[in-house]
C-alpha cells in the first residue's frame, strides 16, 4: 500500500516539475520580449526627445516669410 503511494507520489513530482519547467519557459520568453520592447520604446523615446530639441531651437528663430519670392499673389 505505502509503495503504490510513493509511486504515485514520484510520478506527480516529475509531472509538477514538467509543469514548473513549462511555466519558466514561457514567463522567461515574456521577460525576453518585455525588455527587448523596453529597449526599443527607449530608443522611439530618444528619437523624439531629437526631434522636440530641433523644433524647439527653430522656435526660438524669428519667422522669415517665405512668400516674397513667389510668383503667385503679388501685387507689383
Amino acid at each position: 500500500m505505502t509503495h503504490n503511494f510513493f509511486a504515485i507520489l514520484l510520478v506527480n513530482e516529475s509531472t509538477i516539475v514538467n509543469l514548473l519547467i513549462v511555466v519558466v519557459v514561457f514567463f522567461g520568453i515574456l521577460l525576453l520580449l518585455g525588455i527587448r520592447k523596453s529597449y526599443k520604446l527607449k530608443k522611439e523615446n530618444e528619437r523624439l526627445d531629437a526631434i522636440n530639441k530641433k523644433i524647439a531651437e527653430d522656435e526660438e528663430k524669428p519667422y522669415q516669410d517665405f512668400t516674397e519670392g513667389h510668383m503667385y499673389g503679388q501685387d507689383n
